[in-house]
C-alpha cells in the first residue's frame, strides 16, 4: 500500500478565512472539518479497492499454518528442524514433562497411545543390534550351484591288488569297486509376523531390519550345521563324520603341545601342506600360550597385511561353534577345508504376505534357504580328542 500525500487526501477543500464575513466562523470551521473527513474515507476506500491485497492474504496464510505445525513454524528445511527437534529432546531430557509447549509440539510424532514417541527423528532410524557370530565355513569349503533336490558324486572306494610275479607266473585278477556319495540340498526356513503400521511409520527401515535379521539368522544357523549338523534334515557337520581319524591329547583338560604336532604330522604330506587348523576363540587363546620342546611358540602371529595367523606354520580358522575344551571332546581339528562340499540349491529367498493376517493389520514375511553339505574325503580330515 502506496503513502498518500497530504494534498491527495485534502484534494480541492481547503480552509479559507475572510476578515469581515456574515457567516460564524466556528460553523465555518466545522464545515470544513466535516467535509474534509468525508473526503479521507472516500480516497482510503478508493485506495483499499484498487490496492491487491491477495500476497498479503497468502503470506498470512502460510505464517498461520507454520504455526500451527509440530516444531512451531520452523523452517521448511528439513536440516533446521531437526536441529529444533535435538534441542526439544534435550530439554525434555534434562526437565522431563515440564518442557514449554513449543518443544512437546516438536517432539509429538503420534497422539496414540502406543504407537506415540518422544524422540528425534534421526533416532527412529538408529538400531541396536547385538554381534551375530557364525562359523565362516563357507569361505574355506568348496562350494557349488545345484539346479536339483541333491548332487551325486561317483567315489572309488577300493584300488586294484597288483603282485609281484615270478618269471612265466601268471598275474592275479583284481578289481577296483566304485560307489556313489550324494550331497543332499535341505530346507530352512521360518516367517516374521511384522505390524502394517510399523511398516508404514518407518519408512521401509523395518522391513529392512527384519530382513538383515534374517540374513544374520540363516547365516548363523548355516555355519552352525557346516561344523555339528546331524546329517538328518540338515546338513552333515565336519564334527559329526565317523570316518574323520583322531589323534588323543593324553589329558583331559590340559592341551598338549606334542599331541598336536603329532596330529599335524599324521597326515599324509600333500593333506597336510594344504591343511589348516579350526577352533573356537576359547582354545586359541590357551594354545597361544604353548611351547614346543626348545621353547619355541606354537602360535606365530601373522608378519603381512592380509595374512593369517598360524600354528606350527598352518593358518588358523576361528569358528565359534567349535567345543570348548573339555574331558571327551573334540576342541580341534586340522584338514583341507576344501574336502568340505557345500551345495546351493536357492539363496535365500523373501516372500512378503500382506493378505494371510490383513484383518489383524499384519503382514507375514516368509524366508526360505535351500543348502546341503557334506565331507567328500574324511582322509582329508583329523581332529583332536580331549581324553575322559
Amino acid at each position: 500500500m502506496r503513502h498518500l500525500k497530504k494534498n491527495e487526501l485534502l484534494g480541492s477543500t481547503a480552509l479559507t478565512f475572510k476578515d469581515g464575513g456574515d457567516d460564524d466562523p466556528n460553523d465555518i470551521v466545522t464545515k470544513a472539518l466535516a467535509d474534509l473527513t468525508k473526503t479521507m474515507e472516500d480516497r482510503l476506500e478508493e485506495v483499499e479497492k484498487k490496492a491487491d491485497t491477495s500476497k498479503i492474504s497468502e503470506r498470512l496464510d502460510k505464517i498461520e499454518a507454520k504455526s500451527n505445525r509440530a516444531g512451531g513454524g520452523g523452517d521448511d528445511d528439513p536440516d533446521e528442524q531437526v536441529e529444533v527437534e535435538k534441542k526439544a529432546f534435550g530439554n525434555y531430557l534434562r526437565h522431563g514433562g515440564g518442557i514449554p509447549e513449543d518443544d512437546r509440539k516438536a517432539l509429538t510424532v503420534s497422539n496414540d497411545e502406543q504407537g506415540g514417541y518422544l524422540a528425534p527423528a534421526e533416532m527412529s532410524t538408529e538400531f541396536v543390534r547385538d554381534l551375530v557370530e557364525y562359523s565362516p565355513i563357507r569361505s574355506v569349503a568348496s562350494v557349488r550351484g545345484i539346479t536339483s533336490p541333491s548332487v551325486k558324486y561317483p567315489k572309488r572306494t577300493s584300488g586294484t591288488n597288483a603282485q609281484w610275479e615270478g618269471e612265466a607266473e601268471e598275474s592275479e585278477e583284481s578289481s577296483a569297486t566304485f560307489g556313489q556319495l550324494e550331497v543332499a540340498a535341505r530346507k530352512l526356513m521360518t516367517y516374521v509376523d511384522i505390524s502394517n503400521e510399523l511398516l508404514s511409520d518407518s519408512g521401509g527401515t523395518a522391513e529392512a531390519e527384519v530382513r538383515l535379521a534374517l540374513a544374520e539368522d540363516f547365516g548363523k544357523k548355516e555355519g552352525a550345521a557346516f561344523v555339528n549338523g546331524t546329517g538328518a534334515g540338515q546338513p552333515e557337520g565336519l564334527m559329526v563324520n565317523p570316518d574323520i581319524a583322531e589323534t588323543v591329547n593324553g589329558h583331559a583338560t590340559n592341551l598338549s603341545a606334542d599331541a598336536m604336532i603329532k596330529l599335524m604330522y599324521a597326515q599324509p604330506a600333500m593333506y597336510r601342506n594344504s591343511g589348516a587348523w579350526m577352533m573356537n576363540g576359547t582354545t586359541l587363546g590357551v594354545i597361544r600360550t604353548l611351547k614346543d620342546g626348545d621353547g619355541r611358540m606354537l602360535w606365530q602371529p601373522s608378519f603381512q597385511a592380509g595374512q593369517p595367523e598360524t600354528i606350527l606354520g598352518r593358518p588358523v580358522i576361528e569358528a565359534v561353534d567349535m567345543p570348548d575344551v573339555a574331558a571327551g571332546q573334540f576342541p580341534i581339528l586340522f584338514g583341507d577345508f576344501s574336502a568340505y562340499r557345500i551345495v546351493d540349491r536357492l539363496a535365500m529367498s523373501i516372500l512378503v504376505n500382506p493378505y494371510l493376517l490383513a484383518t489383524k493389520g499384519l503382514t507375514r514375511i516368509h524366508a526360505t534357504r535351500r543348502v546341503g553339505g557334506r565331507v567328500i574325503q574324511p582322509a582329508r580330515f583329523r581332529k583332536l580328542k580331549m581324553s575322559t
